[in-house]
């Protein structure tokens, strides 16, 4: 499993070498994003809001998949053994999280095909026609939508912390080295997620309940961001070490003002004004959400990449 996964670099050659660009960074960011679509939708599916024409868990399922696929293209491309890949379905690996990872990517597929069939528009009508009936024998049954809508949220969750727990596996790695980074991740993609949909949304109800869900995930997330901190901190000095590059080291520039600044506080500051009424809906803060959650994704794979147990 690990040969068929293996990066271009051998880190046992030159242990200074960093594993991964750009493609894992972006690969986990776009997971964890369709993860918190997955989760959101599923919710609005849950809650029988597929009936008004202008929810958001009617367009969703399109925007995740062509978002997932575009991961898994960033995977692909950093994999050395590419055309093994398919190596990975013949078999699962209870403890390896790569394997668990490939069988829920395979799964979130249908699961998201499920959502779009719930209730499709007319364009695909158009393209698909044969579709139709399947579509309205889904849309009149509300136990089968709630069904989807759960399995959804399921494996939305299941996405969002494999995105975390595929680093914390990585036991070379000190700053890796924690469980929460599941946690982490899966919070970050709901924010995202919820500040992309708060932003493009056409129901201004939607716009301002996923308004107040992301302060509170965004609250969360850097609750988990001092966890984080906290535990490398009381553990060993390969830890602490690793937890001076996001706080004094090369990456505490990007990592304080990126992250925890533009990426965090002025967002969660400024959603609280627009969410009591002080200040219009911008942009502004759902893109300064987005950007921080890519961020974050760059700045722990860099640093994680440089942390090691030896000086």
């Amino acid at each position: 499993m690990e040969e068929i996964v293996s990066t271009r670099h051998n880190p046992m050659i030159d242990p200074s070498l960093h594993i991964w660009g750009w493609e894992i960074p972006v690969y986990l960011f776009l997971g964890g994003l369709v993860a918190g679509m997955m989760i959101i939708s599923g919710y609005f599916l849950f809650r029988g809001r597929h009936k008004e024409m202008d929810c958001s868990c009617l367009r969703l399922p399109f925007a995740a998949i062509f978002l997932l696929s575009a991961g898994m293209l960033a995977l692909f491309v950093d994999l050395e053994h590419r055309w093994s890949f398919w190596r990975m379905y013949t078999t699962f690996q209870i403890a390896s999280p790569m394997s668990w990872g490939s069988w829920i990517l395979l799964l979130v597929y249908p699961a998201l095909v499920a959502n779009m069939l719930v209730r499709m528009p007319s364009w695909l009508l158009k393209v698909a026609p044969r579709l139709k009936n399947l579509s309205d024998r889904l849309y009149v049954q509300p136990g089968a939508v709630r069904f989807i809508g759960i399995a959804n949220i399921t494996l939305g969750v299941m996405l969002g912390v494999y995105t975390g727990i595929l680093l914390s596996a990585f036991g070379a790695r000190p700053l890796w080295n924690s469980t929460i980074l599941g946690l982490l991740f899966l919070l970050s993609g709901l924010s995202t997620a919820a500040a992309l949909v708060h932003m493009v949304s056409k129901n201004s109800e939607e716009s301002a309940l996923l308004a107040r869900a992301d302060n509170g995930f965004l609250t969360g997330e850097l609750f988990l961001i001092v966890l984080f901190l906290i535990g490398l901190l009381s553990s060993t000095e390969a830890h602490i070490r690793s937890a001076g590059l996001l706080l004094n080291g090369p990456y505490a520039p990007v990592f304080w003002v990126f992250v925890i600044g533009t990426g965090i506080l002025v967002p969660l500051f400024v959603q609280s004004l627009a969410v009591t009424h002080r200040i219009k809906h911008t942009p502004v803060a759902p893109i300064l959400v987005i950007a921080g959650g890519l961020v974050l994704r760059f700045v722990i794979v860099g640093a994680g990449q440089t942390s090691h147990w030896t000086r």
